[in-house]
């Protein structure tokens, strides 16, 4: 089973970026969709971004035009580019491979990476 290591949150200003990186560490990295997920405090995860397994995208409404998703598959990565961070930005990301159209987590969650968006 894959598992996930999110990495490259931090603090930023608003209106500033960050970019984050999950490292899969398992086989088949290139044969799942993968998703961002967010938290807020201990708010339910929810999904900010969606890359399949064939390059297709999809971004919550809040986020679109500001944030990209991306992967690379011979070095087991996925991105999330975050650009124009507002207050509501904030919280822990984490990665998991999406499953099904309630886009269900498949595994277990690493530790996810926090972002804190503040002046």
């Amino acid at each position: 089973q894959v598992q996930f290591a999110e990495s490259g949150g931090g603090l930023v200003q608003p209106g500033g970026s960050l970019k984050l990186s999950c490292i899969a560490d398992g086989s088949g990295f290139s044969g799942y969709n993968l998703a961002w997920y967010r938290q807020i405090a201990r708010a339910q995860r929810e999904v900010v971004a969606v890359i399949t397994s064939n390059g297709y995208t999809d971004y919550a409404d809040s986020v679109k035009g500001r944030f990209t998703i991306s992967r690379d598959n011979i070095n087991n990565v996925g991105y999330l580019q975050m650009n124009s961070l507002n207050l509501e930005d904030a919280g822990t990301y984490y990665c998991n491979v999406p499953v099904g159209r309630g886009r269900t987590p498949g595994v277990e969650w690493g530790q996810g990476t926090q972002v804190t968006v503040s002046s």
